[in-house]
């Protein structure tokens, strides 16, 4: 034989081997007795030869069907073993995507947690700017920011990316502080160009900010522009919900309470489709709660 039969046979042919009954097999495969009949009816044609002794009240194995039973149900046995391994395998790691700024500001600092309580899960995190295609890639979740979510996506809102002038105290004092929002335009702007100085200034009763004549740099991710302004290159637009730890330890300050929106916001999201799967479900009852105090 230069090719297989067919696998319906190959499966009829296994079940009956095993119950030695056409009326069992075909209960397990949910067939009539009937097209389990005709299925070993077809591999008997290919095999050449018959494989069972059918009698009155019962079938037995011929010496051929004897010989390729026990072969057959290994083979079964080791593509099942296969399949139940890939399932184990991939039920068994959460792959997640994320905005570079809410994975180095959030996600690193709290998924020991997350393990703690699900040690049968291990985790893969991508941290990137671009945007994932769930129907072509390995990612259970993504963290993105956005104003709206995708269709054929669940999302959940984690927090507004509302955001506030913040610097380092050391520039600051370089001007001898700020007391007024006119004063951060005596200081240079980490990614000057970027749209929320406007927006912001506006609102604090500044409208004529301008970025022209200001260097431009394009770092592109607001955690490298915080890094920037640690570092006392300039005033970073930044959400400060992320910078709580570096306003406590005075690396940042952020000197006004008033803080702007665009309408952006960071969401947790997954294929609809995905929906009950226990890994996502996990991980979502443990994030959602977790910053719950970022949505206040």
């Amino acid at each position: 034989m230069s090719t297989l039969p067919p696998l319906t046979a190959i499966r009829a042919f296994e079940a009956v081997a095993r119950h030695l009954s056409f009326t069992r097999a075909a209960g397990e495969l949910g067939m009539t007795q009937a097209a389990v009949s005709y299925q070993i009816k077809i591999l008997e044609e290919r095999v050449g030869t018959p494989l069972f002794l059918r009698k009155p009240r019962q079938i037995m194995l011929t010496e051929a069907g004897a010989r390729l039973a026990p072969e057959v149900s290994a083979a079964f046995d080791m593509l099942r073993n296969a399949f139940v391994s890939t399932h184990n395998r991939v039920e068994g790691t959460l792959s997640i995507s994320s905005v570079p700024t809410f994975a180095s500001h959030f996600l690193v600092q709290n998924l020991g947690s997350f393990q703690v309580e699900h040690p049968e899960l291990a985790v893969r995190l991508e941290s990137a700017p671009r945007v994932i295609d769930f129907a072509s890639e390995e990612f259970d979740v993504a963290i993105r920011g956005g104003k709206t979510v995708a269709p054929g996506l669940i999302g959940h809102k984690l927090l507004m990316a509302d955001f506030a002038p913040m610097l380092s105290p050391k520039l600051a004092e370089s001007i001898g502080g700020i007391k007024q929002p006119a004063d951060l335009l005596k200081l240079p702007m980490v990614d000057a160009d970027d749209p929320w100085f406007s927006i912001w200034f506006e609102q604090a009763g500044v409208p004529d900010y301008s970025f022209e004549k200001r260097p431009i740099s394009r770092l592109g991710a607001q955690n490298l522009e915080a890094a920037a302004a640690i570092a006392g290159r300039g005033v970073a637009m930044l959400t400060p919900a992320f910078y709580t730890d570096d306003i406590a330890a005075g690396r940042l300050m952020q000197p006004f309470d008033l803080l702007a929106s665009d309408g952006h916001a960071y969401h947790l999201v997954y294929p609809e489709a995905r929906r009950n799967s226990p890994k996502i479900k996990a991980f979502r009852d443990w994030l959602l709660p977790l910053t719950a105090f970022m949505r206040e």
